[in-house]
């Protein structure tokens, strides 16, 4: 299944790593945190690691490390504007239960 990245992710991924001026594309991962066990990590990446996973949408890279894959395989990253507030949007599949925040999440 892998990761998928949508289109209007993707636009502001690139916008990002344009204004950075370097980067290969973007790691998603996922650490221990939270009040349900996990949480979203996302960081620019400038070199692959050998046994990481790179999916590639609308032309821009994800990168998952092989721990991380096991919470995130299936998930949709998406960008969305919600009144005033805007930010990435994980449609994970893995899910099982978040907390009332949304910050953290556990399968």
């Amino acid at each position: 299944m892998g990761v998928l990245l949508t289109e209007r992710a993707a636009d502001h991924i690139r916008k990002f790593l344009d204004q950075r001026g370097k980067g290969v594309g973007i790691r998603l991962g996922v650490k221990p945190s939270g009040c349900s066990g996990m949480s979203y990590v996302l960081e620019f990446v400038d070199e692959t690691q050998d046994e990481d996973q790179v999916f590639e949408g609308h032309g821009v890279k994800v990168i998952v490390d092989p721990k991380s894959m096991l919470y995130l395989d299936g998930t949709e990253l998406d960008f969305v504007r919600e009144g005033l507030n805007e930010g990435f949007k994980f449609n994970n599949p893995n899910v099982k239960d978040a907390c009332g925040c949304g910050e953290s999440f556990n399968v």
